[in-house]
Formats: structure tokens, C-alpha cells, sequence
């Protein structure tokens, strides 16, 4: 079998056991990358020279000593806008072409102390604005399994990197969807954990009381594989929680799910959601029941509200965070201006494409005198209410059951010209987000145009343990995991 079809936990082992070198795999990968980048498109930054390096030096020093780390030689692409020291991270904006970081991101480091190999950063939406990887400002990634779909956004490029085996997992990021809403759509896991369980530190910023950096991978093993090496608090995110990381691959050893209980929320299943989608996640509730699940109906009443609450907060401190993009400190700075506010005009006019300029406007507009009480206020408001909802829920039932997207991928430009048919492509994975909880998207099925159907399951704040066990459960009770795209 071809290394670069391996999963992360298979390669692992076989690493481990010393019947492949670290070499074979970067090669592996890297003639992979050649064969099916040029359609898929899915990095923006490849390292192949540094990498094949990294893993002749690794080789070199496991011949005297073949202790490794779990990720020693895993061959892993990151989003691009999480810092790689030395390695251009760009946001897939002209704003941030030609910046490299001189440190590492938390998560970054965290994968380089135990030697993995960086096979490159991934495309996303500019600044991870957008949920089709189409605003990102070097052309759009494409869904393996339709090179004339979309793979999702923002992390498009990881999901669609990690569909094609171009790589054996990737880190993402989710501010209202991000992670899991691509995933979905490529037939993938992804994880969004709680908010603090993983550092955001070196993550360039969108919307801060919403970012989670978090895995996308083939499986749900690979993806709790990769959780357990970045979880974990950090000293430098103030916003990161100091407690225990439970082993989450111990956790995915029981495999049925007696003494758990399922909430269906009524109002996930309502006018807008495609009926292929609907019949998919039906049947995986079904499949949840088989395996011991107690399903029940519950409510989050304040569901309608989401869409709204999300894009008041999250621009509001887009338009907040973008701020220091100016011409000045660092990033692009526009040419021949008279004088400082020229330079400032210019330079955000010439940098940012469409959607963040859009973004930034509303933000302004919302946090502006006058108006800051009545959107921003209620907002922040109305968010309270969508996490004492879920807080509600979770004192009745230990896991929450959604689909992970109201219709399989998309068409690319079928929704570039309608911002807010486009911005309720995440209808389902807002609310998890402002509640600052746990969740994963996997696959369930698949259209009848042979697109991939993703679930969603939701866990209480730290649980991650239980939603990846319910997860791993189902999905080793079906196959659709098992269903790779053609693309060649």
C-alpha cells in the first residue's frame, strides 16, 4: 500500500516499528502533493526542501536511539493563518503576502517539539472569512471530490488537503463553523474543542471569543490522535483554561454507547435543510440507537437567533482585530501616499479583498456611537441566552446530534454573489461557537451526486472524550469513512 494512504495512527505504528523512515514518508507525500495539487489547489506555501531535510535528520538520529514522540516523522499541514517561525504565513491575503513569523505558534510548537514534518500551509478564505475557500486572494481551493465544488471555508485548504492525501492530517481553525463545515463537506472529521482547551496563541486573530484552533483528519482515531498533542493550557493565551486533558484515545476503546444520551434538537430540522442531508442524519440517529444511544427531542429555542448574534459579535471584533493592518507596523504598505491617513486608506483598500472590507464595515458600524447598544449590546445579550440554552440541554442529555451542513457542497461561484446565502452555509455550527463548546463533524453519507453528508455531534465544555468515543462508535459502525475521492 501507498504510505500516503496510511491514516495518522496507522503510519504512526509502522514508524514506530521502524518499517518505514521518515524519508519514505516525506517522499511519499510530496509525489502525492505533485500528482493531485495542481487540480485540488489546496496550500498556499508548500516545504518540500525543508521538510525532506528535517526527516534525513530525524532518520540520522533514530539510529541510535528509536524512542519517538507520537508525531515524530507525521507528515502535517497547517492553516495558514496559524505563525510558522521562518515560514511564510499569509492569511491568503495580499495584506500578509510576504510575512514570516518569527515564532512559532503554541500549537506549532507543540508539533515541532515532538518532531513532526511541516508539508506546508494550507489555503483559506482571506483572514478565515468565508466558507468557501473562494476569498482567499490566491484563487480558491477545490473539493476532492468535485473539482467543481467547493471544499468548505475557512479551512478549506486543510480539508481538502487531507481528502486528497496530500497529507496525513492538518490543524484548522473554527470561528462559527470553520473546521467542521469544510470537513463535512469533504468527507473528513473535524474538531472544533472547547474554547481554552487549545491555545490560540499565534493564531492571527479573527473574531476572539470565537477562534479554536483544532484537527482535521481521515478518522475520528487520527483526529483524537492529533487533539491530544495540542490540547493542553498555555500560559501565553489568557484565554486558555488550566485543566487536566483526559486521554482521548483511551477514551475511543468503548466501542458501544450504553448510558448516553442524545438530544435531537427540533429546530436543526426544519425548511432549508436539504432532504438527501436530513435522510442521512436520520439514519445515523437510527444507527446511535442501535448502538445503545438513548435518543430524545430537546429544544434550543434561541437557534434562529444564531446566524444574527454571530455576525454582530464576529465582525465586531474583526473590525477590532484588523485594526493594527495599517501600512505601518508590518504586513503591505500602499505606495505613494501624501500622508499618514492616505496611507492608511490605501493600504486597506489595496490589501483587503471584498468580504473582509465588508466585514470590517459592518463591525465599524455596530460598535459605532449610537449604535453599539442596540446591535453590539443585544447581541453579547442574546449570546447568553444561546449558552444558558445549551446549558439547559446538557442537564437532560450528554451529547447533541445536528447535521454539520444544511446542503452537501456547493458549486464554486453559486453563492459568490449572495453574501447571506452564503453566511448560512453555517447555520448549524454558529451556535457552538458562541457557546464556547465542543464539537465534531464526520461523515454520514453521501448524495446521490456522490457529495459527502456530514454529523455533527456537540459535548458539554471539556468533555471532548465523550464526543469523540460517541463518534468513534458510530463511525466504526458504518463505513462511509472508509470512501475516498478519485481525484488523480
Amino acid at each position: 500500500m501507498s504510505l500516503h494512504k496510511l491514516g495518522l495512527v496507522e503510519l504512526h505504528k509502522k514508524f514506530t516499528a521502524g518499517e518505514v523512515t521518515a524519508a519514505e514518508i516525506a517522499r511519499a507525500y510530496f509525489l502525492r502533493i505533485s500528482q493531485v495539487e495542481p487540480k485540488v489547489k489546496a496550500f498556499v506555501t508548500q516545504t518540500k526542501d525543508a521538510a525532506n531535510q528535517q526527516a534525513e535528520d530525524l532518520d540520522q538520529r533514530l539510529k541510535v536511539w528509536r524512542k519517538t514522540h507520537p508525531l515524530t516523522g507525521m507528515p502535517l499541514a497547517v492553516k495558514d493563518n496559524i505563525c510558522t517561525d521562518g515560514v511564510p504565513t499569509t492569511c491568503s491575503s495580499r495584506m500578509l503576502q510576504n510575512f514570516v513569523p518569527p515564532y512559532d505558534a503554541t500549537v506549532v510548537s507543540k508539533l515541532r517539539s515532538q518532531g513532526y514534518i511541516l508539508v506546508g500551509k494550507t489555503n483559506l478564505d482571506e483572514f478565515a472569512m468565508g466558507s468557501s475557500t473562494e476569498n482567499s486572494a490566491f484563487g480558491p481551493s477545490r473539493n476532492p471530490w468535485d473539482l467543481h465544488c467547493v471544499p468548505g471555508g475557512s479551512s478549506g485548504g486543510s480539508a481538502a488537503a487531507v481528502a486528497a492525501e496530500e497529507c496525513a492530517a492538518a490543524l484548522g481553525s473554527d470561528t462559527g463553523g470553520s473546521i467542521r463545515q469544510p470537513a463535512a463537506f469533504c468527507g473528513v472529521v473535524g474538531v472544533k474543542p472547547t474554547y481554552g482547551r487549545v491555545s490560540r496563541y499565534g493564531l492571527v486573530a479573527f473574531a476572539s471569543s470565537l477562534d479554536q484552533i483544532g484537527p482535521i483528519a481521515r478518522n475520528v482515531s487520527d483526529a483524537a490522535f492529533l487533539l491530544q498533542a495540542i490540547a493542553g493550557h498555555d500560559p501565553m493565551d489568557s484565554t486558555s483554561v488550566d485543566r487536566p486533558v483526559p486521554d482521548y484515545m483511551k477514551a475511543l476503546q468503548k466501542r458501544d454507547l450504553k448510558n448516553v444520551r442524545v438530544g435531537v434538537p427540533v429546530e436543526f430540522f426544519t425548511e432549508g435543510l436539504d432532504p438527501e442531508v436530513e435522510g442521512a442524519v436520520r439514519d445515523a440517529i437510527n444507527e446511535l440507537k442501535y448502538l445503545g444511544a438513548e435518543v430524545k427531542d430537546i429544544r434550543l429555542p434561541r437557534t434562529d437567533a444564531a446566524v444574527a448574534v454571530y455576525y454582530v459579535i464576529a465582525t465586531a471584533e474583526a473590525s477590532s482585530n484588523l485594526a493594527r493592518f495599517d501600512g505601518v507596523k508590518f504586513g503591505f504598505r500602499a505606495k505613494e501616499t501624501k500622508d499618514l491617513l492616505e496611507l492608511y486608506m490605501k493600504t486597506r483598500q489595496e490589501g483587503f479583498g471584498p468580504e473582509v472590507k465588508r466585514r470590517i464595515m459592518l463591525g465599524t458600524y455596530v460598535l459605532s456611537a449610537g449604535y453599539y447598544d442596540a446591535y453590539y449590546g443585544k447581541a453579547q445579550a442574546v449570546r447568553t441566552l444561546v449558552c444558558q440554552d445549551f446549558d439547559a440541554a446538557f442537564k437532560e442529555v450528554d451529547l447533541i446530534v445536528t447535521p454539520a451542513t444544511p446542503t452537501p457542497a456547493f458549486k464554486l461561484g453559486e453563492k459568490s454573489e449572495d453574501p447571506l446565502q452564503m453566511y448560512l452555509s453555517d447555520i448549524f455550527t454558529i451556535s457552538v461557537n458562541l457557546a464556547g463548546v465542543p464539537a465534531i463533524a464526520l461523515p454520514c453519507g453521501f448524495s446521490k451526486a456522490g457529495l459527502p453528508i456530514g454529523l455533527q455531534l456537540i459535548g458539554r465544555a471539556f468533555e471532548e472524550d465523550t464526543m469523540l468515543r460517541a463518534a468513534h462508535a458510530y463511525e466504526q459502525s458504518t463505513a462511509w469513512y472508509r470512501q475516498k475521492p478519485s481525484v488523480r
